[in-house]
């Protein structure tokens, strides 16, 4: 394409256009590489965190929320940016201002200033992980080669999560938590780098930006999140807590308010008309939901009950990535003859009964007879639900639509996962104050004269009474998991119609039900 500077009057399409492609696409699934991993590069290192920054389990959610809030909320400014600004000039300053961030993150001394780096860090991750997409539309030419190109951008995101899980336990075993920050510094400024040798900038195009938008939508969920996170500790009567969910709801409302009259909305409503489309949002909604629960809490669960290390968790995970790809694998082959609706239905039940299952650990628990099986259950209900979910959210969509179709499909998972998260973390709190309650009598009775000192100190059950209180709230919090995944499969079940139409693009007959989406044209997503 054209570069910004260029007059109006060259092709849009340059000869050099396809050269030294090869360097660009790992330039452009470097960046979606680097955003991806690090919500799960994270994850592994959270009861480090937790120790050396004394965040509390219920506050220690932030770690993650921080980041993905920011991420999901300003995801599709960040594409309309790029489409106003120039994707190359606009990629790069997400890039830099992620590395920036990261920087700022493993530098931390306090609580807070590691959740403000988590927050930027989200910002940078929001303006370069869409534009990196859409780049892939600008550098390579429409045919096979962008097809493969979509194609090894699609496995890298994939791919991503597991990577970043054994990339986490291998730095905070053998350095130290900031290390899973410090990671991003150089490879960020590769991508800068490489950005301007190997891609073209792209047409600028007239557009609005729906800062208005972006900000009442981002701000009311944070105050959502930590109306439900400060409730898990200071009760629903608490002045604060009501305060935020009053807020919340007005800024959520002006929010709804200005999308319905905006011309070039950031999150366009008009989506949510279809049936289908609403239904599979819903559904990533409450599966996201589950999803960054059971992650939070069973890392938690491993390390600290079942002391394991960061690379022992980091590989404890694996098999959920795996099985994640085989599952996907499968609906994908069959889904054409059977469409998605099946598999929608069955894979929320299965990531129901994964997380049902996971109700039953306790402090006896072990990773083989209790961890492994529901985590592998999960694991492959969810690979079934990605790739239905993703083809029915852009199925049947006008092309100028399918990129805002996939890009609230992503906003939602990302929004759904931390709200969810806020969810499960309240009810964690509830469960693990009741069995404090419960244990402490029993502790009085049989401690010791120094753990007596200790817990007058500190206020804090030791040793195996902590664990059985941790575990004891981490298995109510699955319970409200398992709870998010039924709600899917009922969406699924009844929501969610399969049209002939539907079928016929799934099997080839009609127009591939991807395509649009990978081939998104420059102009903003909604027409005047």
């Amino acid at each position: 394409m054209t570069a910004a500077r260029s007059s109006p009057s060259e092709p849009a399409e340059s000869p050099e256009r396809g050269r030294g492609s090869g360097i660009a696409l790992l330039v452009i699934c470097s960046c979606q590489l680097m955003v991806v991993l690090d919500i799960t590069i994270v994850n592994i290192a959270l009861p480090h965190i937790q120790s050396s920054l004394g965040f509390s389990t219920e506050t220690l959610s932030w770690v993650v929320s921080a980041y993905t809030l920011t991420f999901g909320g300003l995801l599709l400014l960040g594409g309309r940016l790029g489409d106003i600004l120039g994707r190359r000039r606009v990629f790069m300053f997400g890039v830099l201002l992620f590395v920036f961030a990261s920087l700022l993150g493993g530098l931390s001394q306090e609580s807070w200033q590691l959740l403000a780096a988590r927050s930027l860090q989200g910002v940078g991750g929001a303006i370069a992980s869409p534009t990196a997409l859409a780049l892939i539309t600008t550098t390579f030419r429409e045919g096979p080669e962008r097809n493969r190109a979509f194609g090894v951008f699609a496995a890298v995101s994939a791919g991503g999560s597991a990577i970043g899980l054994l990339a986490g336990g291998l730095l905070v075993e053998w350095l130290d938590w900031r290390w899973v920050l410090f990671v991003n510094i150089p490879i960020g400024l590769l991508i800068a780098l490489a950005t301007p040798r190997h891609i073209r900038e792209s047409e600028r195009h007239p557009g609005h930006f729906d800062i208005l938008g972006a900000l009442t939508s981002t701000v009311g969920m944070v105050l959502l999140v930590y109306g439900f996170i400060r409730a898990s500790k200071d009760g629903w009567s608490d002045t604060l807590t009501i305060s935020a969910f009053v807020a919340a709801v007005v800024l959520l409302g002006v929010f709804l308010t200005i999308e319905s009259r905006s011309k070039q909305p950031i999150t366009p409503l008009w989506m949510f008309r279809d049936r289908n489309r609403a239904g599979v949002y819903g559904m990533m909604l409450s599966l996201a939901a589950a999803m960054f629960g059971m992650f939070f809490f069973l890392t938690l669960f491993v390390q600290n009950i079942l002391n394991f290390s960061p690379l022992r968790a980091g590989l404890a995970f694996l098999p959920v990535s795996a099985i994640i790809a085989v599952g996907a694998g499968l609906a994908s082959q069959l889904l054409p003859k059977w469409g998605p609706k099946p598999f929608m239905v069955a894979g929320a039940t299965l990531a129901a009964i994964g997380l049902g299952w996971l109700t039953m650990t306790d402090v006896d628990s072990s990773y083989a007879g209790s961890i492994l099986g529901p985590m592998l259950v999960f694991g492959f209900g969810m690979g079934m639900q990605f790739v239905s979910l993703t083809l029915m959210a852009v199925s049947g969509v006008a092309p100028h639509e399918a990129g805002a179709a996939s890009g609230v499909l992503n906003a939602t998972q990302q929004v759904g996962g931390s709200l969810g998260l806020s969810v499960l973390v309240t009810v964690f709190g509830t469960a693990s104050r009741n069995e404090a309650t419960d244990q402490v009598p029993r502790f009085l009775e049989e401690a010791t004269p120094a753990q007596l000192v200790e817990f007058r100190r500190t206020g804090q059950l030791p040793g195996s009474w902590a664990d059985q209180v941790l575990a004891s709230g981490i298995s109510g919090a699955f319970i409200a998991a398992a709870v998010f995944a039924i709600v899917a499969a009922l969406i699924a079940l009844v929501v969610i119609q399969v049209r002939p139409a539907d079928l016929e693009r799934l099997q080839g007959n009609g127009a591939n039900p991807l395509a649009p989406a990978s081939d998104v044209p420059d102009e903003p997503a909604r027409p005047d």
